[in-house]
């Protein structure tokens, strides 16, 4: 038994390093990860690139399947995802899940009002419109519930913002049940704009 567990864990070290090699060198006609997401999984919040570092496995397993089986669709993921084996997709994700999750810390003046609005909605969401709040579904504090759930606590608000506006103009579909489909349907365009940019650093 003990032989298989170290067995296990060497296996387990060896996909991360080859998850590593993906996100950083590419593979074949694979691009690097870090080329949009970052160098060490942190994203790239002015072009919208979301941040994977501290994400949960299952959900970017589930991601990038859907990706390449056209459930999700990106004009850079889905060669990137189509090229990927399963193998592959599952070594990338471990190596991303390996790395820190986003701590809180400083971040750029927020106006005062949108932050309380943006609060509002992940805490409590909007009950007279019959949306739950964020933080029901992702978790304590937006830390995310594998696999459908993301932690979205940390992400860029841009990146927040363009998938809610996906969701809401019908352009990305892959949520269970259309989850996030009847959320974003009960937000504002002020709405969408003040959660964004409240869920990217968070605070009571």
């Amino acid at each position: 038994m003990l032989m298989l567990l170290a067995g296990q864990a060497g296996m387990s070290h060896a996909d991360v390093k080859a998850g590593e090699a993906i996100a950083k060198s590419g593979a074949g006609n694979i691009s690097a990860c870090m080329l949009c997401h970052g160098l060490n999984g942190e994203g790239r919040p002015p072009a919208g690139f979301p941040r994977l570092a501290g994400q949960n496995r299952d959900y970017l397993v589930k991601q990038l399947k859907d990706f390449k089986a056209k459930l999700r669709t990106n004009p850079l993921m889905r060669p990137i995802a189509s090229a990927l084996d399963t193998a592959q997709m599952n070594d990338v994700a471990d190596y991303y899940a390996s790395l820190p999750p986003w701590k809180p810390g400083p971040g750029p003046a927020q106006n005062a009002a949108q932050t309380s609005r943006g609060a509002q909605l992940a805490q409590h969401g909007n009950w007279d419109k019959g949306m739950p709040a964020c933080f029901a579904c992702h978790g304590a504090d937006g830390a995310g519930i594998p696999p459908h759930f993301p932690s979205i606590a940390g992400q860029n608000a841009v990146y927040i913002s363009n998938q809610l506006n996906a969701w809401k103009a019908g352009t990305r579909i892959n949520d269970p049940e259309g989850l996030m489909k009847s959320v974003a349907d009960k937000l504002s365009a002020e709405d969408i704009s003040a959660v964004s940019a409240y869920l990217a650093n968070p605070k009571e």
